[in-house]
């Protein structure tokens, strides 16, 4: 149990919500909540009040406040718990009044140009008799004179707390500490003063130390969830930061319950849905914009840093607090799709291709466990081999065709040694002399696979008038990181996606097929 000057309030089962699509099952969610008052944790976050998202038993997101009884503890201590509404998710008339069976208080989380709104919201959930708790989203990017008109609002409206939200995870102490004190000037003596973070910068534990650190006689609400569990670059660690505190200010939180949640519960979740620092997280908070953007791209896999550097900083400025796909998508195709006139090289190509047995030789892992085979093929029919997006040590390639930034500088060093020639895409700028042809004409329309580079291969012989094709290294995709590649240096992460590439793959695979003959010499896991 904190002093009275801090308090911790755990957004595991609500932030943490967004690795696991918040399915922790009703047993996990009891067992949290248990062990979260056990640690005397403050504040204990339950989950999502919304009636946009879908809500069953075994999440932490509920349509109704009485639904959220199921997951509490029969003995709370002096843990009081709150859930979270994001403005526009909920209506206020279909609240149920406070009745003290339930949770203490309700948090609501909303955008700057829905301030005003929002708080007559908060107005409507006091008078229904619950804790309100005012979550202003991306806080960093109100002006001082905003901040001043909040808290005249917050002031009249008298909740329990009001927060600075980072919600990209840009805050550096500076920034921090001038709107704390600018919030502490200001505001009621009785309201707290929130702060929730994210990990984007690693600078959470930090911020959460200064904010301990300042000495005065308003409680202070700093939120964190346990193993940093949250969107992206995660949260402020609870275990970590209640240690912090047991030795700082001599708290009593009791840390080993917030271990057991780790062991028994958060470990199975974190190795299938990995949260916390990466570079594109890092990237997001340096361009201030929505999370998303970075992991889109990043999921891409074709990008550099720098190229996905250069497409978050073309995000308008309107459209960085809210994601929106249509428009990182169209900045990614106009990235990618610079026009070259390829007339010339589609003729030369076809002189050197059409009529040639070809081989493409994708970087799968059975061209390892079947090169003998392979081998045998190539030589018996004098096949052209084309690898695709690699080098490989262990066959000879006529061409190596890119389409992929990140394979292309990966894989670079080694096209000195070799004597292929080289085909790439015109969104590949940095390309040595060699046949440069059309990125956006050999993309298709299928999602997740819009520019699979095998397909765009096939698109390419399709145009020369290539009627048959061989491949091998074609193998599909599992959920497994390291499972995917021969070799292991080429590894992306499918754990989430592998299954509906494959789908998309085979789909495409399938419209092909009508123009050329594909013949698949190793086990492949698209249907033809």
């Amino acid at each position: 149990m904190g002093n009275n000057n801090i308090k911790i309030l755990d957004c595991t089962l609500r932030d943490g919500g967004y690795c696991n699509n918040w399915d922790f099952g009703l047993k996990n969610i009891r067992y949290i909540t248990r062990k979260l008052v056990s640690a005397e944790i403050d504040i204990v976050e339950c989950g999502f009040l919304s009636q946009k998202k879908q809500s069953t038993i075994e999440s932490t997101i509920f349509d109704t406040v009485s639904s959220v009884k199921e997951v509490l503890p029969e003995t709370c201590g002096r843990t009081e718990f709150v859930c979270m509404i994001n403005y526009g998710e909920y209506d206020i008339e279909d609240l149920e009044p406070y009745d003290g069976t339930s949770i203490d208080g309700i948090r609501v989380a909303f955008h700057k140009q829905n301030m005003e709104q929002a708080i007559e919201m908060c107005h409507k959930i006091k008078s229904k008799g619950y804790g309100v708790y005012v979550q202003p989203m991306v806080t960093l990017n109100y002006t001082d004179a905003e901040i001043l008109e909040l808290i005249d609002k917050v002031n009249e409206l008298g909740p329990k707390a009001l927060y600075i939200v980072d919600s990209f995870g840009v805050v550096r102490r500076r920034d921090l500490l001038r709107m704390y004190y600018l919030i502490d000037h200001n505001l009621n003596p009785s309201i707290s003063i929130g702060y929730h973070s994210h990990n984007n910068l690693q600078l959470a534990y930090s911020n959460a130390q200064a904010l301990s650190e300042i000495h005065s006689s308003r409680t202070k609400i700093i939120d964190s969830s346990v193993f940093g569990m949250g969107r992206g670059a995660g949260n402020l660690n609870t275990e970590l930061f209640v240690e912090y505190l047991n030795d700082y200010i001599q708290t009593s939180y009791a840390v080993f319950p917030l271990l057991q949640i780790i062991d028994n519960v958060l470990n199975k979740i974190y190795y299938a849905n990995y949260w916390g620092y990466s570079l594109p997280h890092y990237l997001s908070s340096k361009y201030n914009c929505h999370p998303n953007y970075a992991s889109y791209l990043s999921d891409k896999s074709t990008l550099t840093i720098e190229a996905m550097g250069e497409i978050l900083g073309q995000i308008p400025q309107e459209n960085k607090i809210n994601f929106d796909k249509t428009i990182v998508e169209k900045l990614y195709i106009a990235y990618q799709e610079s026009f070259v006139d390829d007339a010339e090289v589609l003729g030369k190509l076809e002189k050197l291709l059409l009529n040639k047995n070809i081989l493409i030789l994708a970087p799968g892992k059975t061209i390892k466990t079947n090169k003998t085979y392979i081998e045998q093929i190539i030589a018996e029919k004098q096949m052209t081999v084309i690898s695709v997006n690699f080098v490989s040590e262990e066959y000879k390639s006529d061409f190596v065709f890119f389409s992929n930034i990140k394979r292309y500088n990966q894989f670079v060093g080694s096209l000195k040694d070799y004597t292929t020639q080289i085909i790439t895409t015109s969104n590949i700028k940095e390309s040595p002399d060699g046949y440069v042809v059309n990125y956006g004409s050999l993309r298709n329309n299928t999602k997740n696979v819009e520019d699979n580079v095998t397909l765009m291969l096939l698109r390419l012989l399709i145009k020369l008038g290539v009627k048959d094709v061989s491949v091998a290294g074609f193998d599909g995709y599992e959920p497994v990181i390291t499972d995917n590649y021969a070799d292991k240096d080429m590894s992306i992460n499918t754990v989430n996606n592998a299954e509906a590439i494959n789908a998309g793959i085979s789909r495409e695979i399938k419209k092909l097929s009508e123009n050329i003959t594909v013949d698949f010499l190793t086990p492949t896991k698209y249907i033809r």
